[in-house]
């Protein structure tokens, strides 16, 4: 039975059990009903316990346990009645900003390829993606996710695997290449031979990669429980004192229903959904309190680096002109009127690039795509080839771990532009406000080259650097940091982060233009396209913990003063169950602060 129910459950048997004692004046009745759903839900809660504590961890079960047996076992099933109300209340009030927070991502996430354009003598027939068989031929359009791991049979095509693999640029794939599932096909079309059905296919494999994780969480106590050993311990001490020195089994009872830990069942869970509250204002589903907790007291912190610490997007970084009677502006202004009306990543960057630098462009005529290689055209009435550096008639090509164009005017090679990365405007400030907030460790974890990887981390602030990680290699250092950089944030955006995110003590996705795959398998996903929401999360996070630290004491410093008054007989058991009421309402108000912005 979920918490939600079982909170209903508990208020509809207290208004049955007011209504016949105090409409029909069946006391007995209404005392062995309250007993019955009590002493039933006790079962439950103690079940839970013991599985709790065989794991090695502790909760403040054990007390409210207590205290409605006991009050039951007296008589004073109102009492009782009180407790189970706020134990099932503040649960549910847990479950319910969990739904909420899930409902919020869900409407945000993409899917992973459904469907493949299966090619049976020469017709095209759309099938499931399930459905596929190694072997089959598939079509993959241009701007087509790739729905199944294959190999290139016809066509040529610029790939983008940075999801993938981390790498940004872009990656040429022509016949006999293999290509990976969740791979987007640039602007040809390609027709593969299927070597893995879906279930084996990479995506797939990066799935249960992120599955596996999952099933091994790392352990971790919460708030409420850090504070409930010492706190059960001493309303024990008080309680088993007053009946010591009474003789009176009630008075155990009563100093109980005072103690019972309503301010650790409410204050916390209130303050916890305000700050997750807080939290989607700003941007940022947390999907549960846990994350935040774990949030406030993370000491590392990891990014992917294509898409996360950069746009993903790629630069003009350098343009090299071999021939005198050429500027450089003028090779740009040759390149991006040739390039202006493809749709490669590299052509929009080039293109985006001269309308930056406010250079007018050329008129063209004769513009034609040459598949695999570049595009050549009539620029301004000369022949003007931009491509790879063959087709250009370049004699040297760049080292191979740099993105470039090389242009040729007629037939005479001019110069090269080559592209890099952009990094994030909020990179540093983020690392940097990290740093202040407590994150003791920085590390990046990138399937790129380690010398751009350096590069980049130097230029952000990132200490410790990993280059060329594959997924099991980011899981693997996760894993290998000690306690003392734990908790552990993975950032990341794409597939290949999913398995790192799920394995890190918390997970946050970029999820603005990230896969679903990592949106799924994190913690928390920021909505927007900015890494500074990562130290708002912290920051909040901190300051929704602080706030539910105050309130939980708020609430154990009260307890204890009515503890000692009632271990001396004043307060009677459903008095005591009233005075809990505005010590739940007190540390609830407190909790309350954690929504405000300030």
């Amino acid at each position: 039975m979920s918490n939600v129910k079982k909170f209903l459950l508990t208020m509809i048997i207290g208004l049955v059990a007011l209504i016949l004692e105090f409409g029909f004046h069946q006391n007995c009745l209404a005392y062995w009903l309250v007993a019955i759903v009590g002493g039933i839900m006790t079962i439950t809660m103690l079940v839970g316990m013991v599985k709790t504590l065989r794991s090695g961890k502790y909760g403040v079960d054990i007390l409210a346990i207590t205290a409605i047996v006991a009050t039951l076992l007296v008589g004073e099933y109102w009492a009782s009645l009180m407790v189970l109300i706020m134990l099932t209340g503040g649960d549910s009030l847990e479950d319910y900003a969990s739904h909420q927070a899930s409902r919020e991502l869900r409407s945000l996430l993409d899917h992973s390829p459904q469907i493949a354009h299966r090619i049976d003598q020469e017709t095209i027939k759309d099938l499931e993606v399930d459905a596929v068989q190694v072997g089959d031929l598939i079509l993959v359009k241009p701007g087509e996710l790739v729905p199944v791991d294959g190999r290139v049979i016809a066509g040529e095509s610029l790939v983008d695997e940075s999801s993938l693999t981390g790498e940004s640029r872009p990656i040429e794939k022509k016949r006999n290449d293999e290509i990976m599932s969740g791979s987007v096909n640039g602007d040809g079309a390609l027709r593969l031979k299927v070597i893995k059905a879906a279930k084996d296919s990479q995506y797939q494999t990066l799935v249960k990669l992120v599955k596996e994780s999952e099933a091994k969480p790392a352990h971790f106590v919460r708030l409420a429980d850090r504070y409930a050993v010492p706190f059960t311990a001493i309303a024990y001490v008080i309680g088993g004192v007053a009946w010591f020195v009474s003789k009176d089994p009630v008075r155990f009872a009563e100093v109980l229903v005072v103690a019972s830990p309503c301010p650790l069942i409410l204050a916390a869970p209130v303050a916890l959904v305000a700050g997750m509250s807080r939290s989607s204002r700003n941007g940022i589903v947390v999907k549960t309190g846990t994350t935040i907790e774990k949030l406030a007291r993370a000491k590392s912190i990891a990014f992917d680096k294509t898409g996360t610490l950069t746009e993903g997007k790629l630069s003009v970084e350098k343009i090299q002109v071999i021939a005198s009677h050429y500027s450089e502006e003028e090779l740009i202004k040759y390149a991006a009127s040739g390039e202006q009306e493809s749709s490669h990543i590299l052509a929009r960057s080039l293109v985006s690039y001269a309308k930056k630098q406010e250079f007018s462009l050329y008129p063209v005529t004769k513009l034609e795509e040459v598949t695999g290689q570049g595009i050549e055209a009539q620029v301004n009435g000369k022949n003007v080839r931009v491509g790879k550096a063959t087709f250009a008639g370049a004699v040297n090509e760049l080292g191979t771990k740099q993105t470039a164009v090389y242009v040729a005017i007629d037939r005479h090679y001019i110069g090269s532009i080559t592209f890099v990365d952009i990094v994030r405007k909020e990179s540093a400030a983020t690392i940097k406000e990290l740093n202040t907030l407590g994150i003791q460790k920085t590390i990046m974890l990138t399937g790129d080259h380690a010398s751009i990887a350096n590069t980049i981390a130097k230029e952000v602030g990132i200490s410790e650097v990993h280059g060329e990680c594959l997924p099991e290699e980011k899981i693997q250092v996760l894993n290998e940091l000690k306690q003392v950089d734990r908790p552990v944030i993975m950032v990341g955006d794409g597939v290949n982060d999913a398995p790192a995110l799920a394995v890190a003590d918390i997970g946050i996705a970029m999820g603005a233009h990230g896969s679903s795959a990592a949106s799924e398998s994190a913690d928390a996903v920021i909505l927007k396209d900015d890494l500074s929401r990562v130290s708002t999360a912290v920051r909040l996070s901190q300051d929704t913990m602080r706030i539910a630290q105050q309130s939980v004491l708020i609430g154990i410093v009260i307890c204890v003063v009515l503890m000692l008054i009632a271990s001396t007989g004043v307060i009677p058991a459903l008095l005591g169950a009233a005075l809990q009421e505005v010590i739940d309402t007190v540390s609830i108000l407190s909790a309350l602060r954690a929504r405000k912005d300030r």
